[in-house]
């Protein structure tokens, strides 16, 4: 197999300090927590950043004072999200993408997000794909349901995104697809041969995914955008905890864990 990708989404838009304190907001707390991130095994970042009220922002400044620290600490990948949060124009949410970041999201269709709707109609994928396509950046196609892995491929057809792609399973989110080992197999056996794949599975499902990825040889996303819990009942303390969790269990199993350059290599990046 090849070596594990560790994904961490330190921060995503709908979780908050009140949910759990040691929710990293400022850009200082967020290159800290992706630092420990990295030194406890994962090799790239899954970037969303928050104003000085501790909102979600798609301001470029902010991104680019985000990733700038995270440089100064260490080299993981950085993937911006271009899914912001539940209301952002178009336009507002591919921002981040203008500071040519190697890797950015790239939602393939609109899905019902707990209580709101994450709306991702054609128009908005497509100026998604051409801007990423300008600016250098290689999407990973989020899907929260089959139907997006085909929307992924009718672009590919025309020219707005290169194979090999990368996909991003996020599974249990009230509205997409569940979280059952059926689903996981279902959507990979569904993808292209040759691309590759990770899982991110939001809250109690997190383990059980990551610990099923390793075996299947695909890759894993932790962190607190899906899941605030170490176990039942007990807040995790930092990003980097669900980390070294998931670098154990692929050690038990016998998998490497990659780092950012070996990342590099299996996601088809130029450094």
């Amino acid at each position: 197999m090849e070596k594990l990708i560790i994904t961490t989404a330190l921060t995503g838009a709908e979780t908050t300090k009140e949910q759990n304190p040691n929710l990293p907001i400022t850009p200082q707390e967020i290159a800290q927590s992706a630092y420990e991130a990295y030194k406890a095994g994962s090799s790239l970042i899954h970037l969303h950043v928050r104003d000085k009220d501790g909102k979600p922002t798609q301001s470029v400044e902010v991104f680019k004072e985000a990733m700038d620290l995270i440089k100064e600490k260490c080299d993981v990948i950085v993937q911006v999200s271009t899914g912001g949060a539940v209301g952002m124009t178009a336009e507002e949410r591919v921002q981040p993408v203008t500071l040519s970041p190697e890797m950015a999201t790239l939602s393939t269709g609109t899905v019902n997000f707990g209580d709101g709707v994450f709306e991702n109609p054609p128009d908005y994928i497509e100026l998604f794909a051409k801007r990423m396509k300008e600016y250098g950046v290689k999407p990973e196609i989020e899907v929260f349901e089959q139907g997006m892995i085909n929307n992924a491929l009718r672009l590919v057809k025309k020219g707005l995104v290169d194979m090999p792609l990368h996909f991003d399973f996020v599974m249990g989110v009230p509205g997409g697809i569940t979280a059952e080992p059926r689903d996981l197999i279902y959507l990979v056996e569904t993808i292209p041969a040759g691309c590759t794949w990770t899982v991110a599975g939001v809250g109690r499902y997190e383990l059980t995914l990551a610990s099923m990825a390793i075996i299947m040889g695909g890759h894993v996303r932790v962190g607190f955008e899906d899941n605030i819990f170490y176990k039942k009942g007990e807040l995790a303390k930092s990003n980097a905890q669900l980390v070294e969790r998931v670098v154990r269990l692929a050690k038990e199993f016998g998998r490497e864990i990659a780092t950012p350059d070996e990342a590099r290599a299996i996601l088809g990046l130029k450094k």
